[in-house]
């Protein structure tokens, strides 16, 4: 589901976790979407912060897809989906 919900919106999506993070500091996300595949050390950090901001995590199986779903060509840990 988050696939499609993330391909309808990419256009007003923050890729990657560095974005994620920033924007999630400026009260700029209503959702996070994490790729299940991706190393625990690179999205915990989005993860531990969407959580203090009760901020939904929905959850993908893969890293390609998810970069795909966001038009981009390599895969993407984590993909933050603007308010």
């Amino acid at each position: 589901m988050s696939y499609e919900k993330v391909t309808q919106l990419k256009n007003d999506v923050f890729i990657g976790t560095k974005q994620a993070i920033k924007a999630l500091r400026e009260d700029r996300v209503q959702e996070i979407v994490i790729a299940e595949d991706a190393d625990a050390r690179v999205t915990n950090k989005v993860l531990t912060l969407a959580e203090e901001l009760n901020v939904p995590v929905s959850r993908v199986a893969s890293m390609k897809k998810l970069g795909q779903a966001c038009g981009i060509e390599v895969g993407a840990s984590a993909v933050a989906i603007k308010k």
